[in-house]
């Protein structure tokens, strides 16, 4: 039941409230939430990475403007429904895209642009990592880019002084604290669930390899301290106040919670965080992540193992890339409608065409797309080059079309997720879904079900997506009871009384996928060419 207005104006009033914002990769969006879980205003601001000089980045100004307007934008719609000027918070929380690298010298200056999860650039290194730690370190991790610097011999290496990931930069800007929640930090440096910190005997190992090179910095010494979920990770300061809210309302000293990674806010707003829970989140990339019962048997690149906001195992896996070419499809189809004097509503777009997918052949007609917007990890290709395939005898149609797209965006993903179920027998229970895709009802569902032979839930929660989540841990390190773990937090919470639409994978759909993925498979050796043909 939705809190009544008169107690939510009391809620801001006194600061019982918690903001989560994150930095997605199109999007910066920040919401806030009542002590009952409930969304009482939100902001965002649209924003896309750009290729510069070989790397997919986002600049200092962007970023710090995203910041300020997608929070101006919650305090405005707050100010303009219930009357009240935001002057403070009871807790905040950060969180944004994971891995990455961003390198500071003693100063504070970003000693490299931002470097992405996008950039592909970081194999030679990937792989000497992998093969020293026995432990697979994918190329989008922060110490993966790290070491292909190294191996590059870039100048700027001399004068590091601290790296982080956006999620952990933005915190240290407005608390003065270089820290880290444990989810994002596993996307950095390897995590010893012992210890519930950085990997000491690799850490050991990582500085004995670059010994040599005469840096006087040691790994350790750079990365920011590692914090668990539930920890008060710091305060906002004054200047820090200042550069959230260009209004200057908003005082200073808010607690604030450990800074994450959008696959952690994920897990926490679809309530997986507990062993043998799933979810999937779909966006400009795509990851499935499932909390492990017991370590995999073998090291496997297409498989991240990283942790939940509490220092729990998952075995993540992620694609680079998933919704770009079906969008650039749609914004298409958008400009001929609107050539013939027909506007068209975005939700309403996306209802119709994808829709569609379910009128198709189970397998597509015949049809084959790969996505690539960027370089594919998991399926070893480094240029992104996005490609239609055809014959004369498939059975193209508008619903096969929308299909094939559906299908490609997921087809890098279900060759990651088929290791852990057919190699090493991963139970699946099911898998809780969130992103924007999801926002269409059913058709979303139904594709990922297939692709993993699982029955996929959408909870009512699920259009927020990882800014609730993360406004979600900002309120569970204020109100959580003294040993009250994460899991139980949100179980008996957040999501004891929320509706949940659950479908299960149809056999058709599924051997359809099957067809598809073996096409799928078959076609790398023409994605390959074409990434070749068309070098720029």
């Amino acid at each position: 039941m939705k809190t009544n207005r008169a107690i939510i104006r009391q809620a801001i009033t006194k600061g019982e409230t918690s903001l989560g914002i994150e930095f997605g990769s199109t999007r910066i969006k920040a919401v806030l939430i009542d002590n009952s879980f409930e969304t009482i205003a939100s902001g965002s601001y649209e924003w896309e990475n750009r290729l510069e000089n070989g790397f997919w980045t986002y600049n200092l100004v962007d970023i710090i403007t995203g910041l300020q307007t997608a929070y101006s934008e919650m305090k405005q719609e707050v100010e303009r429904i219930y009357g009240i000027t935001i002057r403070t918070i009871g807790t905040i929380g950060f969180s944004a895209m994971m891995h990455g690298y961003m390198a500071f010298d003693q100063t504070g200056e970003l000693l490299t642009p931002f470097r992405t999860w996008r950039n592909a650039t970081t194999g030679a290194a990937a792989k000497k990592l992998t093969d020293l730690f026995q432990f697979n370190i994918p190329e989008r991790w922060s110490i993966a880019h790290l070491y292909q610097a190294i191996l590059n011999e870039e100048k700027h290496l001399t004068r590091i002084d601290f790296i982080t990931t956006l999620a952990g930069y933005i915190h240290w800007l407005l608390t003065g604290k270089k820290v880290i929640g444990i989810g994002d930090a596993s996307g950095m440096f390897p995590i010893d669930e012992s210890t519930l910190s950085y990997h000491e005997s690799m850490i050991k190992q990582f500085d004995e390899l670059i010994a040599q090179r005469g840096y006087s910095w040691r790994l350790k010494d750079i990365l920011p301290e590692v914090c668990i979920s539930g920890q008060q990770a710091g305060t906002l300061t004054e200047v820090g106040a200042k550069i959230l809210d260009k209004s200057q309302n908003l005082q200073s000293g808010i607690p604030l919670c450990p800074p994450e990674g959008d696959a952690g806010t994920g897990m926490v707003a679809t309530n997986s965080v507990r062993k043998r829970t799933g979810n999937i989140s779909v966006g400009t990339s795509v990851f499935a992540m499932m909390v492990l019962e017991k370590e995999l048997s073998r090291v496997y690149p297409e498989i991240d193992l990283v942790t939940t906001p509490n220092g729990s195992p998952v075995a993540m896996v992620h694609a680079n890339n998933c919704s770009s070419d079906l969008n650039a499809w749609l914004g298409l189809f958008r400009e001929f409608s609107e050539a013939i004097g027909q506007k068209i509503e975005t939700n309403k777009l996306f209802e119709v065409m994808l829709n569609k997918a379910l009128e198709a052949d189970s397998d597509c007609g015949g049809l084959l797309s790969y996505g690539y917007f960027s370089g594919e990890n998991i399926t070893g290709l480094t240029k992104g080059r996005p490609l239609f395939v055809r014959t004369p005898e498939s059975n193209f149609n508008l619903a096969n079309f929308i299909r094939t797209h559906l299908f490609s965006a997921f087809g890098a993903l279900k060759i990651g997720m088929d290791i852990l179920t057919k190699n090493e027998s991963v139970a699946i229970d099911g898998i809780l879904a969130h992103g924007g895709l999801f926002k269409t009802p059913v058709v979303g569902q139904k594709i990922v079900a297939a692709a993993m032979n699982a029955p996929v839930s959408v909870m009512a929660t699920a259009g927020e997506g990882g800014a609730w989540g993360m406004a979600i841990l900002a309120s569970y390190m204020m109100n959580k009871d003294q040993k009250e773990s994460l899991e139980d937090f949100l179980d008996k919470n957040v999501f004891k009384e929320v509706d949940r639409l659950e479908i299960y994978p149809d056999e058709i759909d599924v051997k359809g996928y099957e067809a598809f993925i073996e096409r799928y498979l078959k076609g790398l050796m023409i994605e390959q060419a074409a990434a070749e043909a068309l070098k720029v």
